[in-house]
């Protein structure tokens, strides 16, 4: 999926760096993603996130904060209110190029930001902070050792994360002063908050002190075993996935500008390469986006179902679907079908059935289970119905397949 770079002007004039990342297909809407403190807009979280949000077809804006990664200015000279007024101008920037932020996003110190910011950007319908203290100043425990040299000192180069920065006494005085619970109690936006149990960065505290502020609509996601910074590709995933389904509740996934991009969809399903990692596809079926991918051992991601995986699912649901159909009608109390389906190669002459008999053919196992009050005969029948489903009739007939290039 394409990313655009480009720098807009933030807090003092200074050109913030940005990525744009945006779906293959016109976005159904856009967010804007605060970073963690010292982090980066390029740090893994926020990378993965945003993979995530625009394989579901939003568009994400990610940007370094004054003095941070790629950005002008000093980091010194920054601080937690320079950060929510960089927020703002990047929404402003949003809604002048494209379309104002509907979503808003923030991990950690950034989260503390996004409550910050979102009464400024009325455009926004939904706010989700991740790991965020429910206080700015709870950062200066990051290096409360030197709190105090940098009181007597007012400037003090201290290591956060590694990395020197310089941090004067104006930040200390800056969070002391800024205090969320009213912004938070004011937000009138839907409200989703994630936060571990076990993170031992911001405690998970600051979660409940947040959502108590809030007022519905509000929402709270624990990240069981994830750690402070979701080094962990499997918990960035899961918190853009649950954001993407979260926030169709309230947001217009369809903005009036791009209705008549998207009301002009495709025939067919389009499967697009990515271009991230090795075999990950976008697979767009009318407004519905999905990613196939291939395991870690066969040399993908493992970011989404391989292509017989797909193939697997498309008999299962057709299958299901098929018998729903015929027990309605037939008013055959079946109450719920599950299919399993496994695919795997088998010799040509183990197949009793098969009028191959030599070398290797494919093999679908398919286990129907059937709930409800059924006798023997009902369910006999709803297993010969099973076999005349349409894509099981398209697997097992003659099959023409004619490919050509684009012109």
């Amino acid at each position: 999926m394409p990313i655009e770079r480009f720098q807009f002007p933030g807090e003092g004039g200074h050109m913030l760096a940005a990525a744009l990342d945006l779906p293959d297909t016109p976005p159904s809407a856009y967010a804007l993603l605060a970073h963690c403190f010292t982090c980066g807009k390029d740090v893994l979280a926020a990378r993965r996130i945003a993979d995530g949000l625009t394989a579901r077809g939003i568009a994400v804006l990610r940007f370094d904060f004054t003095g941070i990664g790629a950005s002008e200015g000093e980091f010194a000279n920054s601080n937690f209110t320079s950060n929510v007024a960089d927020l703002v101008h990047a929404a402003d920037y949003l809604r002048k190029e494209r379309i104002a932020p509907a979503l808003l996003i923030g991990h950690s110190l950034g989260g503390a930001a996004i409550l910050a910011a979102a009464g400024r950007i009325p455009e926004a319908k939904a706010v989700v902070t991740i790991a965020a203290p429910s206080d700015p100043a709870h950062i200066t425990h990051l290096f409360k050792e030197h709190i105090e040299n940098i009181r007597a000192k007012g400037e003090v180069e201290v290591q956060l994360a590694g990395r020197p920065f310089r941090i004067k006494s104006q930040l200390l005085d800056d969070v002391a002063d800024n205090m969320l619970t009213q912004h938070i109690h004011s937000l009138h936006k839907a409200l989703l908050i994630f936060h571990s149990p076990t993170d031992d960065t911001v405690s998970v505290d600051n979660a409940t002190k947040i959502f108590l502020a809030a007022k519905h609509p509000k929402s709270f996601i624990s990240l069981t075993g994830a750690d402070h910074l979701l080094t962990q590709r499997r918990d960035a995933l899961y918190v853009a996935d649950v954001i993407a389904t979260w926030a169709t509740r309230y947001l217009d996934t369809m903005p009036e500008s791009e209705k008549t991009e998207t009301a002009e969809l495709p025939d067919g399903v389009v499967v697009k390469e990515t271009g991230k990692g090795k075999f990950q596809q976008m697979i767009s079926a009318g407004r519905h986006r999905l990613i196939a991918d291939e395991p870690l051992e066969a040399g993908g991601d493992d970011t989404g179902p391989g292509p017989y995986d797909f193939l697997l699912a498309g008999l299962g649901a057709c299958t299901s679907m098929t018998m729903r159909l015929y027990a309605d009608r037939k008013s055959i109390p079946l109450t719920r079908t599950t299919v399993r389906l496994k695919h795997s190669r088998i010799y040509a002459k183990d197949c009793e059935t098969c009028e191959t008999q030599e070398g290797m053919i494919s093999r679908i196992e398919r286990v129907i289970t059937m709930e409800g009050e059924i006798d023997a005969e009902q369910r006999t029948k709803l297993m010969e119905i099973a076999d005349k489903c349409p894509v099981h009739r398209t697997l097992t007939s003659e099959i023409d397949i004619v490919t050509r290039e684009a012109s």
